[in-house]
């Protein structure tokens, strides 16, 4: 299905209704939060002014060959030979034909994705899109609990699930599930089936506003969040970000090391360059020991990865030679970037890191800069398309310099599936990100805390990441948390978790000692705790809850 000529000019879209749906199971739809509770929706820029039927598969496959041709090689994997737009396009329509025909899924069925991070995930997601399905991608690590918890919330009965991580979606005992698995040695394999099928598929007329993938949130604590986005959504983050921050060309290649299962990693590794026409390399393993020898292999050109793996690739780089010189675009996002790492990588390799803040609950990227624009400790500014503002606790408009909380509103925004959290998130028309943020003159906005990272000590504000900042700048330490712990006497103490380089020695006083040098006395840690590794997700996102969990002291602190 190819998209029809733009409409004219958009404007905010809150109460616009929606479009007649193209689902026959209608249950993402329904269960949309009520329009009310949705924030304000803008389309200020032409290239979102998407037409009213909009298949975002197509969109990325078939208009892309269209417009660059199907030679042009598509998906890398080690070791093999590259898929091009053609052979892609070819996979992608025969699993289609075996998603309609053999599996019996109909527009608006749900349909779990799970595997580690390869070309044929890649394609049963297309193939889901264009057949008209909601997409439910979830994490190769995820276990069996965490699995049917979030098949009861999104009503999931069909899966697509490579072999290798097929127990534990087994054992999560989804009533009425019907799995079909890719990569297996069995005659019922995705892949032997679709081998038979025909090679072209004409992609569902789905509604722009159809609800084309269902991303569940990777929280700390709590229920699962299921957010929510439409196919234009998934076209939209595109048409900002990536066209006017990222900037991508035909001939990139992109990698990185967040999996599909997560919205960074879905946007850099198969949205974005699809969009532009370029390639991606998709590694199963994608730790910074794998990302630096692939990088000069394949001639990666953008990046995408977290604050902490460009830190330990610069440990890496500073022990061995690795070709990096095909680079030109480093991504990074899931955390703040410290202006400590973006000024070492950039001695190291010349390049000025693309910082970011994104949601899964807005799909991507919204607050970014690039090139000359950048300003190292500093997230950036509001993508076009997007806008951001610093509001207090009962949404008034701050102030420049003052801290608060940031909102944001742009042509993408948050609908949980039926959970009363969104009027958390969203208030007033905002999406209200969780984040402290500060707006400078300049409309820079600059990171402070998560909401619930700032620690309040004897009455002092404590932001922990200001804390990590300094911590970090030391030579002897590749990774800092700081974390507030109740205390009778302060409220709460400011506690330091810390990794050292190896052959190091863990020194608290020195390190103590040296954040004085740097900050106001109130804000050194009271406690200084020596890890081997700090826990994280698995694209790397600290997880500081797990620290403020009783017995997460590890050795004796040093206080």
């Amino acid at each position: 299905m190819r998209a029809k000529p733009p409409t004219p000019r958009g404007r905010p879209a809150m109460n616009r209704p929606l479009s007649p749906s193209a689902h026959v199971d209608t249950f993402a739809r329904d269960h949309l939060p009520p329009t009310e509770l949705w924030p304000g929706l803008s389309f200020d820029l032409p290239e979102l002014c998407y037409p009213q039927r909009l298949n975002c598969g197509a969109e990325l496959l078939d208009a892309t060959v269209e417009r660059y041709g199907a030679d042009r090689p598509a998906f890398h994997a080690p070791g093999e030979p590259p898929w091009s737009y053609g052979e892609l396009k070819a996979t992608v329509d025969r699993i289609a034909h075996v998603l309609t025909e053999d599996m019996g899924v109909v527009p608006g069925n749900r349909v779990l994705l799970r595997g580690p991070t390869t070309r044929r995930l890649a394609a049963c997601w297309l193939a889901v899109m264009k057949a008209g399905g909601v997409a439910v991608t979830v994490l190769a690590q995820q276990r069996s609990a965490e699995l049917a918890t979030m098949c009861e919330i999104a009503r999931v009965r069909h899966a697509l699930c490579d072999a290798r991580s097929a127990d534990d979606l087994a054992k999560a005992q989804v009533p009425g599930l019907r799995t079909v698995v890719f990569g297996g040695d069995g005659p019922d394999d995705l892949l032997r089936l679709a081998a038979d099928r025909p090679a072209s598929y004409e992609a569902v007329e789905t509604a722009a506003d159809d609800v084309a993938l269902i991303a569940f949130t990777s929280g700390t604590t709590g229920r699962p969040k299921g957010c929510m986005h439409f196919h234009r959504d998934v076209l939209a983050i595109a048409d900002t970000f990536a066209r006017h921050v990222l900037r991508p060309t035909p001939d990139d290649v992109f990698a990185g090391s967040p999996p599909l299962g997560f919205t960074f990693g879905l946007g850099g590794l198969v949205i974005f360059p699809l969009r532009a026409g370029a390639s991606a390399l998709l590694l199963e393993q994608a730790g910074p020991g794998r990302l630096l020898p692939a990088i000069g292999q394949h001639r990666v050109s953008v990046l995408f990865t977290a604050p902490t793996a460009y830190r330990a690739m610069l440990t890496e780089l500073a022990r061995d030679t690795y070709d990096v010189s095909s680079l030109r675009r480093c991504v990074s996002a899931g955390e703040n970037l410290p202006a400590a790492t973006w000024q070492d990588w950039h001695e190291a390799t010349g390049l000025r890191v693309i910082n970011g803040i994104g949601a899964t609950e807005l799909l991507h990227i919204f607050i970014s800069a690039a090139d000359d624009a950048v300003r190292p400790g500093a997230t950036g500014v509001p993508v076009p398309g997007w806008q951001a503002r610093i509001v207090d606790e009962s949404g008034r408009h701050l102030p420049d310099g003052e801290p608060g909380l940031l909102a944001v509103r742009g042509p993408v925004g948050c609908r949980y599936l039926a959970d009363e959290r969104q009027t958390v998130y969203v208030r007033d028309g905002w999406n209200i990100t969780g984040d402290t943020y500060v707006r400078d003159a300049d409309g820079y906005f600059r990171y402070v805390a998560r909401a619930d990272d700032m620690i309040i000590s004897a009455g002092y504000n404590i932001a922990g990441p200001e804390v990590e900042e300094a911590l970090l700048r030391h030579p002897d330490v590749t990774e800092a948390a700081v974390v507030g712990r109740p205390d009778a006497a302060r409220g709460h103490i400011a506690v330091a978790y810390v990794v050292v380089r190896p052959g190091a020695r863990p020194d608290g006083d020195a390190l103590r000692e040296f954040v004085k040098a740097q900050l106001v006395p109130y804000k050194c840690p009271r406690e200084i705790v020596f890890l081997d590794a700090l826990p994280r997700t698995a694209t790397g996102k600290l997880q500081r809850f797990r620290l403020r969990e009783p017995g997460a002291q590890g050795p004796a602190p040093v206080k």
